[in-house]
């Protein structure tokens, strides 16, 4: 059955006949910013020596410059990665502890980001320590609260979300960023699903590590992030690939800048695609990209309340400790046999009989099924009155 969705889904190449309820996972590329990572590519074609050799610094740092205005970041201290997965492995790289060092995250943390922190661990003969948060919860005391329970002297560093992946909460950072630093632990934020999702202010922030998704809320393509590093703390950074930039002797830019900007050849479009990104996000609807934010929070907030009607659960997290995405926990639902696969029966089931898209994934404590919504620009609520209507069926 085809559901209708908002208007401007005409402005995105999604299908038609798929209810596409996953923003968050991979984002989707509106018309106009696919069409200008198009233009690039018949640039660089056009001659590959120009743009990559001749160009690519300064188109670079016109990246650098709108992203920088856009996260209130210096410039200066951004690099461009391939997604936020790359920011984190890059300052994990860059980690040095002593043994016994303690390295926190929290069990709400990406399992690929955890992955990474384990085998750093391991390497430097450190420990994990893991902040149990609640999920259910009713006020963001709890996840402070979760942190300073197992907080120790040994407490070096800390890899935090800023919009949690399984759970979709956004964490209370400008209350956590300060608390670890007067405690002296250094601050990697994963800001995967954060940019254009929620306003982030790096400046503000002061974090001694930030990366972010562009290909998510921001709608730039897939290939494209960020990671911002602190001006104390780029000296001998180094990125995951040692590349020409580490011998080259010129002083016209900084050393953080000659080693990060270039790598190795790739293709730069998904990067430099970025400001058209911004812009035409921004021209979207008037009032900018407040007023798209503001918008997805109000359409994930009438969302969330006809599941959680659906299903007779209440409602998990408090207003504002959500985005653009909500994450609902699931009772047991009478879903037919599906044939083994990567994702969860649920998920397959809602895909294979209906064309919903939405992501359904194990919460551990206390053991439960989530089912993760997100609501972005091309999004109606009639889409999700028509999951509601497919989970209410399965009761």
């Amino acid at each position: 059955m085809r559901v209708a969705p908002n208007p401007l889904a005409s402005h995105w190449t999604l299908d038609p006949a798929v209810t596409f309820l996953n923003h968050g996972s991979f984002g989707a590329c509106p018309r106009a910013v696919l069409q200008a990572q198009a233009d690039l590519r018949a640039r660089l074609e056009a001659e590959p020596v120009r743009l990559l050799a001749r160009e690519l610094e300064g188109l670079q740092d016109a990246v650098r410059q709108a992203l920088g205005a856009f996260l209130n970041a210096d410039p200066e201290g951004l690099t461009l990665v391939a997604n936020a997965t790359v920011g984190v492995n890059t300052v994990l790289a860059n980690l040095q502890l002593a043994p016994g060092d303690e390295i926190l995250v929290l069990d709400h943390g990406y399992a690929a980001c955890r992955n990474a922190v384990d085998r750093v661990a391991a390497r430097l003969d450190a420990r994990v320590v893991v902040a149990q948060v609640p999920f259910p919860l009713v006020a963001d005391d709890a996840v402070l609260e979760a942190m300073a329970r197992v907080l120790t002297p040994r407490t070096r560093f800390c890899l935090i979300d800023h919009v949690t992946s399984p759970t979709a909460l956004v964490l209370p950072l400008a209350r956590i960023v300060p608390w670890l630093k007067a405690r002296g632990v250094a601050v990697l934020v994963d800001g995967a699903h954060a940019p254009g999702q929620v306003a982030v202010d790096l400046t503000a922030l002061n974090a001694e590590y930030y990366t972010g998704n562009c290909h998510k809320w921001l709608c730039a393509p897939k290939g494209a992030a960020f990671l911002h590093v602190r001006a104390d703390r780029r000296a001998g950074f180094v990125p995951l690939i040692t590349s020409h930039g580490m011998a080259v002797a010129r002083t016209d830019r900084s050393r953080f800048r000659l080693e990060h900007d270039w790598t190795g050849t790739g293709d730069p479009t998904p990067w430099l695609t970025v400001p058209a990104a911004l812009a035409w996000m921004a021209q979207l609807q008037p009032g900018g990209w407040p007023a798209r934010q503001a918008a997805n929070h109000a359409l994930v907030l009438q969302a969330r309340d006809l599941l959680c009607a659906a299903l007779d659960v209440p409602p998990p997290a408090p207003d504002a400790m959500l985005g653009a995405m909500a994450a609902i926990p699931l009772p047991p639902l009478r879903v037919p046999p599906q044939p083994p696969s990567l994702f969860d029966p649920l998920q397959d089931h809602l895909w294979h009989a209906h064309g919903i898209e939405v992501p359904v994934m194990d919460w551990p404590s206390p053991r439960v099924r989530l089912i993760r919504i997100s609501a972005q620009a091309y999004n109606s609520l009639d889409q999700f009155h028509f999951l509601a209507d497919q989970l209410r069926a399965l009761r």
